[in-house]
C-alpha cells in the first residue's frame, strides 16, 4: 500500500490522524495532515482505508 495524500483539499478534520495516529498527524499551525508514513505495515492497512473514509475531503488516496 502507499498513501498519497492531495494537501491543498486538506481541510485539517483531523480524522485521518485520529483513526491512524501512527501513519497521520496535523500540522500544528494550520491542522492540515501531515503524512509520517506512506507505505505503512500491512498490519496498518485496514485502519488506514477507514482513514480513508472518514475524510470529509477525500483528500487522502491509497493504491496496492
Amino acid at each position: 500500500m502507499r498513501i498519497s495524500i492531495d494537501q491543498p483539499a486538506c481541510v485539517g478534520a483531523g480524522q485521518c490522524a485520529l483513526a491512524v495516529s501512527e501513519v497521520f498527524d496535523q500540522d500544528l499551525d494550520d491542522g492540515t495532515v501531515v503524512l509520517l508514513d506512506d507505505r505503512p505495515d500491512e498490519e496498518l492497512h485496514s485502519a488506514v482505508r477507514d482513514a480513508v473514509g472518514l475524510c470529509p475531503v477525500q483528500a487522502i488516496s491509497v493504491t496496492d
